[in-house]
């Protein structure tokens, strides 16, 4: 699980973060000012990538938050088996098969080179490259 650490208050919208141990992507961020008596707090809302929920967290601003390492690859699709397809990574040969997303199963045909992305260890398409 390849994470990093960054401060509340460096994250903007379109940004990754880990909540409730599911990667996400940030929709909004709002941040109060510091008061007389405590320091700035921050609602983070976002979205999950791989199950779509909405989820949001309300912070002291200097808190830091796990985010996610992005790994960007390419692959080569294989075969389509229903609403999955088999990629075979270009560097390394491995084969998996990934669901297809449904904005992009005109897009994916055999034998196509594909991007995809791998988030803590689990895979998805981003679209042809």
């Amino acid at each position: 699980m390849a994470t990093s650490k960054s401060p509340i208050k460096y994250l903007k919208p379109g940004k990754f973060c880990i909540i409730d141990g599911e990667p996400s992507k940030v929709t909004s961020m709002v941040t109060s000012s510091s008061g007389k008596h405590g320091g700035s707090k921050a609602r983070l809302e976002a979205v999950g990538i791989f199950d779509g929920k909405k989820r949001s967290i309300v912070k002291p601003a200097d808190t830091e938050i796990d985010v996610p390492i992005v790994e960007k690859k390419t692959g080569q699709v294989v075969a389509i088996t229903g609403s999955n397809a088999q990629l075979m990574d270009l560097e390394s040969y491995e084969t998996f098969e990934v669901p297809i997303p449904d904005e992009m199963k005109d897009i994916i045909i055999q034998g196509a080179e594909i991007a995809y992305w791998i988030i803590m260890d689990r895979k998805m398409l981003i679209g042809a490259k």
